[in-house]
């Protein structure tokens, strides 16, 4: 390839110009930085790392404006403090690093070339969907609040360990027990894993997204945080107006009927049965080999 290039700007262009030798490693290098940027300025648009990244950018536009006029003092005090102010900038940025190393390993890229994960998700099925949606809608007329965390490929052990274990079946009937008023299960979100529904009032991050409707309550901040830090699905039956929402990597669904949320549900299966077959594939593949 690298050959062809320079066999092409020999033929056309200028020869008295220098051209280096390009490999096919340096084309693929090129690409990886270019997705790698690309995710890290998508990552700071959507964190409030933006904001302290336009602190950064001042701070070295003063440094720039004390070099050019050769203030000696400014210029001794930053090159003795760029350690402490390395480890400053880490600290700041703690959360969004954390989150973004968790984004990093929701990408099933990896973990599907790798087959690391050694349990594959739970597909929910036909009954379990029709259910979650009527029950959903039951509540909305009556406006009952309630948060139902539909779980992926992220094992959600940390916020399972929050509420009460349950391990029940999954049913339109449990789930309106469950988020009734003044019973002792109803306040907190429920975590389904497949068709059982493993746990109840857990407690999930709220999202500190500073764009979101002050509209929103507690449930809704809550969804949202728990999708931008990791793959799962949550819906939303809101108290105060019985609507239902729905949030997903960080993007909620606002007032939706039961054929959008029927359709989400849908392709949230297709997703996660194409998903299981490629893990098994794999796996399969492998033992093969072995």
């Amino acid at each position: 390839m690298g050959q062809f290039i320079n066999n092409f700007i020999l033929k056309y262009f200028d020869t008295s110009l220098y051209f280096p030798s390009i490999r096919w490693v340096d084309v693929l290098e090129i690409i990886i930085i270019t997705i790698l940027i690309y995710h890290l300025i998508n990552w700071i648009n959507n964190t409030k790392a933006w904001m302290l990244l336009k602190g950064i950018l001042v701070m070295v536009v003063f440094v720039l404006v004390a070099y050019l006029l050769e203030m000696h003092t400014i210029l001794y005090i930053v090159k003795h403090s760029v350690t402490v102010m390395a480890t400053a900038a880490i600290v700041v940025f703690q959360p969004e690093l954390r989150r973004a190393l968790e984004k990093l390993g929701e990408k099933q890229f990896i973990s599907s070339v790798l087959a690391l994960d050694k349990n594959t998700q739970a597909r929910f099925n036909d009954e379990t969907k029709e259910d979650i949606i009527a029950a959903c809608f039951a509540m909305g007329k009556v406006k009952t609040g309630a948060l139902i965390v539909v779980e992926r490929a992220i094992q959600l052990t940390e916020y399972e360990s929050t509420g009460i274990k349950m391990d029940a079946v999954l049913s339109k009937q449990l789930l309106l027990n469950i988020f009734e008023h003044n019973t002792p299960l109803h306040d907190g979100a429920i975590i389904v894993r497949g068709d059982r529904i493993v746990a109840a009032t857990c407690y999930l991050p709220l999202s500190d997204n500073t764009a979101i409707s002050k509209e929103l309550g507690t449930r809704h901040r809550a969804a949202l945080g728990l999708t931008e830090v990791s793959d799962a699905v949550v819906i939303v039956v809101s108290e105060e107006t019985g609507n239902v929402s729905l949030a997903s990597g960080g993007d909620l669904y606002r007032n939706i009927d039961e054929a959008l949320l029927r359709d989400k549900l849908t392709e949230l299966q297709a997703k996660m049965t194409k998903e299981n077959r490629i893990l098994k594939f794999i796996r399969r593949r492998k033992a093969n080999e072995r």
